[in-house]
């Protein structure tokens, strides 16, 4: 016996919920049941009710992937974990993502480009911002060319050290500030470079 659409309650701009004669309820949205040709009275047979349920469920994951994508940029895989722990199956979260990038609001490689920026603009050296790289599920291959964009950090280097270094004749501080260095992701050759500008005692390699 068919199902009978019952009535659609809109619940927000973008989400409808369709309530069945059955005594059930499927959040849609808008477009699913403009899609679907859905009424009031419309009688859904299995394989309809069977493809609202799967349309609603995959349109709600990708609403709730621009949602999140509207709080700050992510990696796909970021998206797709996200999605999974706000209750998303593994399938929607996976067809939400795909979809999300084809049209464009998912790029792991642009997204790259700007965690390099930010973290660079923060200070932080090559070893420290590859760590972030991973941390956000950023494809390995596109590492190095996001790298490869990245301004120098001499000047940063500089001025962190005339922060921390009072007295370039220290070896013990100088030490320290070269260990603070290394933590924030630079190469001791970069290190010993910065520390050479400032006529600083240079140790050897920590």
């Amino acid at each position: 016996m068919p199902t009978l659409v019952s009535a659609l309650r809109q619940t927000s701009p973008e989400r409808v919920t369709v309530a069945l004669d059955d005594g059930s309820e499927i959040k849609a949205t808008l477009g699913v049941v403009a899609e679907l040709r859905l009424f009031v009275g419309r009688a859904l047979e299995d394989a309809e009710l069977q493809q609202l349920r799967a349309s609603a469920s995959m349109a709600l994951a990708r609403n709730r992937g621009l949602e999140l994508l509207s709080y700050r940029p992510m990696s796909c895989r970021e998206l797709g974990d996200k999605l999974m722990q706000k209750g998303e199956t593994p399938e929607d979260a996976e067809a939400a993502v795909a979809w999300l990038r084809e049209h464009g609001f998912l790029d792991d490689a642009r997204y790259a480009a700007q965690v390099v920026r930010h973290y660079a603009g923060k200070g932080y050296g090559e070893g420290r911002i590859r760590q972030e790289l991973r941390r956000r599920g950023v494809q390995r291959e596109l590492w190095d060319e996001a790298i490869q964009e990245m301004p120098e950090q001499d000047d940063k280097l500089d001025r962190f050290l005339a922060s921390r270094l009072s007295d370039p004749r220290d070896r013990e501080q100088a030490k320290k500030v070269s260990a603070a260095l290394l933590r924030r992701g630079y190469s001791w050759e970069e290190i010993r470079a910065a520390l050479a500008r400032h006529r600083a005692v240079i140790e050897e390699e920590l």
